[in-house]
């Protein structure tokens, strides 16, 4: 069996072309300086800004909004406050900034907090969103529930009670849209097209590759979808992977290597620097290294093997590196790999169920599970032991034996760390 072409020849040509796009981050880096540098020297700045997340805080008997705001001519997210109600706010404002000049450069490319005054709840100009938005609500008594369904079918903030629930249970990567939503639309959407799409090819024009035509028309699909949810940077990044994803796959490249996830890191680097901050991001990248990890080792499996150890072996395998950032230590977070498994199935279904008006129908079952209250503790892995873990698991590339090792010890990481309950 012939072996597809690799995406790069030499392990030279692979290094060469991590030096030319590390020189192009550098670049990109230079002139964002240059922004920052203006950014923080003006006096203020008059920008409009998408609500990412609003909530009220109590502080000394007075009361402030918290806004977390994403302002796309700036290209900067950041924090404010407000003493205008959170219920008569919009997800569009008109702000005045006050940049300070004590603004660090990672602040700038990160999340930092910026004074600024309101100007103008503006109105939303997307009136078809905030139709199904409404008609999403309308379909359940629980705002809580309306406001999970929002936020995985387009990207809206979640209800703070029910962030705080969602972290407890280690789902947050199930509500936050990411490459995994775009990976169960893309199955669905080829699964439907190809139902009325292949009986045409065979007999029109049976000479064509369907997979080809159909997984440009999802792609296609999917870049609409992108944008009209709001243009999530989870989603953008995940989009351009599966993009020159399926490029390769038209090329007869090889897919799965780990040359090629470290190329596409650049590229997204390259086009996006903000994301060398992003802990969003470098989960994601963790997330799909071990990924690609696990298949590298157990890719002779069947199927159904393959999806169960992944699963199962993405949950463990974080957990150390999760908790080299996020302290909580939850029993209900075992249930983790198992609600990941049942929500391919339950995300598809729930949103052709919202379609035909019946959208209410797990809302039982949904409002038991964000309600389970346990006891909690903190732990965080010491920089030494996780600085150990990492070299594991990229040592775990060139050797079987240590990939065994790596999981030895994650399994005996989350073995300890839920024992005490």
């Amino acid at each position: 069996m012939l072996e597809k072409p690799k995406l790069f020849l030499t392990l030279k040509e692979f290094w060469l072309s991590m030096l030319f796009l590390f020189a192009l981050l550098l670049v990109r880096l230079f002139f964002l300086h240059q922004a920052y540098v203006e950014f923080k020297e003006k006096p203020f700045f008059y920008t409009s800004v998408d609500v990412l997340q609003a909530y009220e805080k109590w502080t000394n008997d007075r009361y402030y909004t918290i806004l977390k705001v994403y302002s796309p001519t700036l290209d900067i997210n950041f924090f404010s406050r407000t003493r205008v109600r959170a219920d008569d706010l919009s997800s569009s404002l008109r702000l005045k900034l006050f940049p300070h000049k004590d603004m660090k450069f990672s602040d700038y490319l990160g999340t930092s907090f910026i004074f600024s005054q309101i100007n103008e709840v503006e109105t939303p100009n997307k009136i078809v969103k905030n139709t199904l938005l409404l008609e999403i609500e309308k379909q359940h008594d629980s705002l809580m529930i309306s406001s999970f369904y929002k936020a995985i079918f387009f990207a809206t903030p979640l209800d703070r009670e029910l962030r705080k629930q969602v972290s407890s249970l280690g789902i947050s990567h199930l509500i936050a849209l990411s490459g995994y939503h775009l990976a169960i639309l893309s199955g669905v959407l080829f699964f439907i097209i190809r139902l009325f799409y292949r009986p045409l090819q065979q007999k029109f024009f049976p000479y064509r590759f369907d997979v080809y035509d159909i997984g440009f028309i999802v792609l296609t699909l999917l870049a609409w979808y992108v944008w009209f949810v709001g243009s999530p940077p989870s989603l953008i990044r995940s989009y351009i992977m599966m993009l020159l994803g399926w490029i390769l796959l038209v090329l007869g490249m090889e897919l799965l290597s780990f040359t090629f996830l470290a190329t596409i890191i650049m590229l997204l680097l390259v086009i996006f620097p903000k994301l060398l901050l992003s802990l969003a991001f470098w989960f994601s990248v963790m997330g799909v290294f071990y990924i690609f990890l696990l298949l590298q080792y157990f890719s002779h499996f069947n199927k159904y093997i393959i999806t169960l150890l992944i699963s199962f072996g993405i949950f463990i395998l974080m957990l150390p590196i999760v908790h080299m950032v996020f302290p909580v230590v939850n029993p209900l977070q075992l249930s983790s790999p198992f609600l990941s498994l049942g929500f391919s199935i339950f995300y598809p279904a729930s949103m052709g169920l919202h379609i035909l008006g019946l959208g209410g129908m797990f809302d039982d079952l949904l409002l038991k599970l964000f309600v389970l209250k346990i006891k909690d503790y903190n732990f965080i892995l010491t920089p030494i032991y996780g600085t150990v873990y990492i070299l594991l698991t990229l040592l775990s590339i060139y050797s079987k034996y240590i990939f065994y090792l790596l999981f030895f010890v994650a399994f005996s990481f989350s073995v300890w760390l839920f024992i005490g309950f």
